[in-house]
């Protein structure tokens, strides 16, 4: 997998809902906390889930997800989730996230997303589609 040329940050506070009852981040939530940073980085980049699906007729779905988690966040943490485009093919793309807690890396993860239209098919992205995500990774 290639380095990541660009990353993208996104601020996450913790909130009650995200903990469990010792207030401690419930380890599934580190994925909601992943794809709001992935939804961002593309928001940064002018593409927004509505648009992709109206004017492209595609949408992205998580493939495969691999997450190693270091350090627990807990309940009210300021955490940055960092995002960065690792891999562009023709109906996929692969992401690299951290979630941290100041510099403490608190979450590794890797994720496939592949592109799919609406009937849940695997489909090649469109081409302005491929320029702006290629335009993020170089330029987050």
């Amino acid at each position: 997998m290639a380095e990541p040329v660009a990353t993208h940050v996104t601020e996450i506070r913790v909130y009650y809902e995200d903990t469990d009852s010792e207030g401690i981040v419930y380890y599934a939530n580190y994925l909601k906390f992943a794809e709001r940073g992935r939804t961002e980085m593309l928001r940064a980049a002018g593409i927004d889930h509505p648009t992709l699906w109206d004017v492209h007729g595609v949408g992205f779905a998580v493939r495969r997800v691999s997450a190693d988690y270091l350090k627990p966040a807990r309940l009210d943490d300021a955490l940055t989730v960092h995002s960065s485009m690792t891999e562009i093919r023709g109906a996929s793309l692969s992401a690299q996230q951290t979630v941290r807690r100041g510099e403490d890396d608190l979450v590794h993860l890797q994720v496939k997303l592949a592109c799919v239209d609406r009937a849940g098919r695997p489909a090649r992205m469109p081409l302005p589609l491929r320029n702006a995500l290629h335009a993020i990774q170089n330029d987050v």
